[in-house]
């Protein structure tokens, strides 16, 4: 060795690029591994199929239609404030291939598209992880549990092709980084590498984060420098790996301009961070919030840097995995967006260096044979992902959830001829751009990418959803005809409550998706054959109109007629069933109120005070067992109403289980010890039990 190599390697410990060793590895063809691989699979295929609820899919669907009917529309077509100016079509390539999958395979070809980009992500990652060195059923469990994290991008978005381009480079790089050190074998395993131009090519027409595979490429050349650097003169392969990453990389971005929009199309990404994430508006959409340490911790985004740290402590630095690890975490941090793509970097590291802190431990216990050993991965995969499946938030079904667009109302608009200028919440722009394209008189206000938006239009709608005068002031500048908007608001938003109080429009359509809204002089036949009297459109007065019933029979029995209208008009009418109920239990009728909250549970099973008031109503038709077991319910999923340990405590007590009546008349007085009626019950059961 020369005094040159010598003190290279004094400097600093490295991590082996020689291909890893066997231990414990599992050939791919074995049947147990088969048996694992098809667990697996299946795991993946069941986590990716919730009901589609991406309301960004409509207008992926609308574009490409438009470029397969028209050719690629270079003017704003999705839109009627924007009509007809400049407009760039992020993701296009996406948007055109999507398109013929849903015309000719509907929802089902939708949900192939789910399970096979899933299926192809994920056999990239565990072809990395092997090609590590993780070649034993442990890989397997361990992407099964970051595949958890990816599982809420799944959705029919560009993000999937994205994922797919990205987890095919990382396997590529890799692959080239183990390869043998000799020269003279050097070629035949590294020829992938030159897939990566056109790959990265693909990737700037498909999704505007082509500038994360340029990231992952900066961090193997990185690497590949450090090891040109302590290899001293024996670092002929790292040298050249070196060379032919710089070559991949400069035609990598040469690659990425051979899209229809050149410049713009990389620029996007950097315009994103740098003006539009810092927009108010924009600052609402729920995925660009930053990850809470709470969900970080529950997440397991500190598994990965602690077990970095390890494996620098044994076996050196890992440059790659060093940089990936830091770079990747922290975009997870900064947005709910990136941990999916954090748990796609990840998997393959964890892998690893999970196999090798297992295999490199003296076990006491016995070795289990192959078929043992994919049992417990089968199990294990299973008892992972079990959890997650059962999300009651996230059920399981081929399907889109009807409640994310609104089907209902816009056949309402279409029967009764409602058209102009209208306004929308930006959820639904890319439902109404699809239903109506290209009647450029039903075209939406803002689409599914708000950002796109003129700035003062952003600006104003935001101050339209917290402020009257910001609704005055937006109506004002475009005079809207019709409001199509979300019947869920988020909280902060009061555009509804604004329009309650709005002489000049009226409510003339409701279901649990949306609610439409005219203008009383623009639409007076649609006005009087259906505009709603009792019943508000925002939540405030949806709230007030409870107890405002309770004192008025007469408005009580007036809202009950147009709430029965109301469910009439839509299947979606948890919501309106719900109200309903509880008026019915206001009349003391307590069959109508239980059929109608039963049928508010089975459209909307995640509504608060369902439970409760079914419990209620058990308990006072003597149904004890049933009302424990709603109110147990309703304390799962919700935040405990008032009263409800006390009403489950009256239950236990008729059913004769006094220690659990106890137990609950004290949480009651514990959360509220002012309640005279779980104090003076105490107090009779425990004189009752001396």
């Amino acid at each position: 060795m020369s005094a040159r190599a010598g003190r290279g390697t004094r400097r600093a410990r490295v991590a082996p690029a020689a291909p890893p060793s066997s231990l414990g590895a599992v050939p791919l063809r074995h049947p147990a591994m088969v048996a694992a691989l098809g667990a697996g699979a299946a795991c993946l295929v069941i986590s990716a199929s919730y009901r589609l609820f991406e309301t960004d899919l409509w207008q992926h669907l609308v574009m490409g239609r438009a470029i397969w009917e028209r050719g690629l529309p270079r003017v704003n077509l999705w839109t009627w404030p924007q009509y007809g100016d400049p407009y760039f079509i992020s993701s296009w390539g996406f948007r055109a291939l999507v398109w013929p999958i849903w015309w000719w395979g509907g929802v089902e070809g939708l949900f192939a598209w789910r399970w096979l980009t899933t299926l192809g992500v994920f056999a990239l990652l565990l072809a990395t992880a092997r090609t590590m060195g993780a070649r034993g059923f442990l890989a397997l469990v361990t992407l099964a549990w970051v595949s958890l994290a990816y599982r809420m991008r799944t959705d029919v978005r560009p993000e999937t092709l994205a994922s797919l381009l990205l987890a095919a480079e990382f396997w590529l790089l890799e692959r080239d980084r183990v390869a043998p050190a000799d020269d003279a074998q050097a070629p035949k395993p590294t020829r992938g590498t030159w897939a990566i131009p056109p790959l990265v090519g693909l990737w700037a027409n498909v999704h505007i984060s082509v500038h994360l595979g340029f990231v992952l490429l900066a961090f193997y050349l990185l690497d590949a420098s450090w090891r040109a650097r302590r290899s001293g003169a024996d670092g002929r392969a790292a040298r050249a790996r070196r060379r032919r990453l710089l070559i991949v990389a400069i035609a990598s971005v040469a690659a990425a301009f051979a899209n229809p929009f050149g410049w713009g199309a990389l620029a996007q990404a950097f315009e994103f961070a740098l003006v539009w994430r810092n927009d108010p508006l924009i600052r609402t959409i729920g995925e660009l919030q930053p990850l809470r340490w709470q969900e970080a911790l529950a997440g397991g985004l500190v598994v990965w840097p602690l077990l970095a740290v390890a494996r620098i402590r044994r076996r050196g630095i890992d440059v790659v995995e060093l940089l990936a690890c830091a770079f990747f975490t922290a975009l997870a941090l900064s947005s709910l967006r990136f941990v999916a793509t954090w748990s796609l970097l990840a998997g393959p590291f964890l892998a690893r260096d999970l196999h090798e802190w297992t295999t490199g431990r003296r076990w006491t216990v016995p070795r289990l044979p192959l078929a043992g050993r994919a049992a417990l991965a089968i199990v294990a995969m299973a008892l992972v992902c079990l959890p997650s499946w059962a999300r009651v938030d996230l059920p399981l079904g081929i399907e889109i959830d009807p409640q994310t667009y609104p089907a209902r109302a816009c056949d309402f608009i279409e029967a009764h001829g409602i058209r102009g200028r209208g306004l929308n919440n930006s959820s639904f722009g890319g439902y109404q751009a699809y239903r109506f394209w290209p009647d450029r008189e039903r075209l939406p206000f803002l689409s599914s990418q708000p950002e796109y938006a003129r700035a003062q239009d952003r600006r104003l709608f935001l101050d339209a959803l917290r402020t009257r005068a910001g609704w005055r002031a937006l109506d004002g500048r475009h005079h809207f005809d019709y409001v199509l908007y979300e019947r869920d608001q988020v909280p902060g938003d009061s555009l509804l409550d604004f329009l309650d109080r709005d002489p000049r429009f009226a409510l003339v359509f409701g279901d649990d998706a949306a609610e439409v809204l005219v203008r009383r002089d623009r639409f007076p036949g649609v006005v009087d054959s259906f505009a709603y009297r009792f019943l508000p459109a925002g939540k405030a007065g949806r709230y007030a109109l409870g107890p405002a019933c309770r004192a008025d029979p007469a408005l009580r029995r007036g809202a009950e007629i147009e709430l029965d209208r109301m469910i009439a008009a839509s299947p979606l009418n948890g919501g309106a069933s719900h109200l309903r109920g509880f008026l019915a239990a206001m009349d003391g009728d307590l069959e109508t109120a239980r059929a109608s909250l039963a049928q508010a549970l089975r459209i909307k099973p995640l509504l608060p005070n369902l439970h409760d008031l079914l419990g209620s109503i058990a308990l006072q038709q003597g149904r004890f067992r049933d009302a424990v077991r709603e109110y147990d319910a309703e304390r799962r999923l919700h935040d405990p109403p008032p009263g409800i340990f006390y009403h489950t405590a009256i239950a236990w007590q008729e059913l004769g289980r006094l220690d659990r009546a106890r137990a609950f008349y004290r949480r009651e007085l514990e959360r509220d010890p002012g309640h005279s009626g779980a104090s003076d019950s105490l107090a009779a059961l425990d004189t009752r039990l001396r």
